[in-house]
């Protein structure tokens, strides 16, 4: 049995009956899913591999976090220095900031790259997703809503197949307006086998059984 999903009390057809059709459309959203955790899968991976690329910063960021606090200690200990403290002290200070620069190219460097690593990641993850949800949604989407509403008409039994004839007459290809005459004056006199020929083929074309 085809599976249904209710909404609202409206029973949602969101696979055909027919088994060929039917198996098309579970192997197609199965790929579907499959890239999706692929996509997720690569990007996640991406993403650890760029972040590796911080190292260099997270060094930096230490070297000058420790090259700073060096010389903040010497600078300390040289203002107690009679004379030349003050000057000493000064000039430590000066490589204490040479210390403090350091440590923000790091810091740079490390924003930069975990900007890159996201963005690529977020590349990555959102293509596949944009992808389907331009081409493989709105196919499926399209199909639920049709296959419901015809559906629902066989349902409703004579009257319900009297307008999926009608709905089948009305879709002819124009090249086959020619041969469906006698389909047209079966359907407006009401013939029966006429009636369930033309809903049995809507019917069909929507992957549902007569």
């Amino acid at each position: 049995m085809a599976a249904t999903l209710t909404a609202k009390g409206v029973p949602m057809q969101l696979y055909a009956e027919r088994p060929i059709r039917r198996t098309a459309q579970l192997v197609s959203d199965l790929l579907a899913l499959l890239l999706v955790v692929f996509a997720v899968w690569l990007g996640t991976s991406v993403y650890d591999e760029v972040t590796k690329l911080r190292a260099p910063g997270d060094g930096l960021v230490d070297a000058g976090t420790g090259l700073r606090g060096t010389f903040d200690s010497a600078a300390s200990s040289a203002d107690g220095i009679p004379l030349i403290g003050d000057a000493l002290a000064k000039a430590l200070r000066g490589g204490s900031a040479v210390g403090t620069k350091f440590a923000d190219a790091g810091r740079w460097q490390i924003e930069a790259v975990e900007s890159l690593a996201w963005w690529m990641a977020a590349i990555i993850i959102a293509l596949p997703l944009l992808t389907l949800v331009v081409t493989w949604l709105p196919l499926r989407w399209h199909y639920t809503r049709r296959a419901t509403a015809a559906a629902a008409l066989r349902d409703l039994g004579d009257e319900g197949l009297d307008l999926l004839a009608l709905r089948a007459l009305t879709t002819q290809p124009l090249r086959r307006l020619a041969k469906s005459g006698r389909l047209a004056t079966g359907w407006r006199e009401r013939d029966r086998d006429v009636i369930k020929l033309l809903a049995g083929h809507e019917l069909a074309r929507n992957g549902l059984t007569a």
